[in-house]
């Protein structure tokens, strides 16, 4: 279930994942989209998280994402770690810009680098236009059966927008329904949202109570035939443990787990700050 997992990995820098920069002549969003000196009375978030299969840890987390009234931004940091550091030499870089508008998060830019030993390809999407444009380097052999066409490139948002748009929803106070139309460059996807309840959740980098959802993925188009996920991966949920890291103003998963693959794969908070 590979296509779930990248989907978690560049919605939150939560997964196994490339180095920054430039690759294959493709450059990632420029600082001028990330400024280095924060508006007053915006949010700054720093995040580490740890994801582990059984009880071995596969893979390391860093997320910093900012957001004020008008604008939000982040990037994430994804790569193997322990036993898995052993067996694989991935990770992945993702980075995000957009308005932060009342109504809604609307990307403008996004942009991934994915490596994999010696092979390296960089996405980059423009979100300005009203149907979502990828540009990839080197390009990809397929894609996919069928290709994501113009109308499900359309009114669509990134993955990393994606876990900020849900934050957005819970501060607004329309709970974890409803659905996410996601675009990541290649994959067209829905997240199907659904509220759980709430659990109280203890993981290094938080204590409290917790907002439970799942999250249901639905493939659309643009996957190759050998990756799309079979009926058995699509079975279950992703389940989300959603915190408010902030007050009510900005909501964070603090542990994530789906019981796709082998044993499952959980996702917790290691350490956090907000500023």
């Amino acid at each position: 279930m590979q296509g779930f997992f990248v989907t978690v990995a560049l919605g939150l820098g939560l997964a196994v994942g490339v180095a920054g920069g430039v690759a294959g002549g493709l450059a990632m969003p420029d600082e001028a989209a990330f400024p280095a000196d924060a508006p007053p009375g915006e949010t700054r978030i720093e995040a580490r998280y740890a994801s582990s299969v059984l009880f071995f840890r596969v893979g390391q987390i860093t997320l910093n994402a900012r957001f004020g009234a008008q604008a939000y931004s982040a990037d994430s940091q994804i790569e193997a770690a322990g036993l898995a550091a052993l067996f694989t030499d991935f990770d992945i870089h993702a980075e995000v810009a957009g308005a932060g508008r009342a109504g809604a998060r609307d990307p403008a830019r996004y942009a991934h680098v994915e490596r994999t030993g010696s092979k390296v390809r960089a996405v980059e999407v423009d979100f300005g236009g009203p149907v979502a444009q990828s540009e990839v380097e080197p390009p990809f052999g397929s894609w996919g059966v069928p290709p994501a066409s113009e109308s499900d490139r359309t009114s669509v948002i990134d993955p990393m927008t994606a876990f900020f748009e849900l934050s957005r929803r819970l501060e607004g106070g329309e709970g974890c329904d409803g659905r996410l139309p996601v675009f990541d460059g290649k994959a067209r996807y829905d997240l199907r949202l659904e509220t759980v309840g709430r659990d109280e959740v203890r993981t290094r980098g938080w204590r409290g109570d917790a907002l439970v959802c799942h999250a249901w993925y639905e493939p659309i188009s643009g996957y190759d035939p050998e990756d799309y996920p079979s009926e058995r991966e699509l079975r279950h949920p992703l389940v989300l443990w959603l915190a408010p890291i902030a007050g009510e103003g900005a909501y964070l998963p603090v542990r994530l787990h789906t019981r796709a693959g082998f044993g499952g794969v959980t996702i917790e908070l290691l350490h956090l700050s907000v500023q």
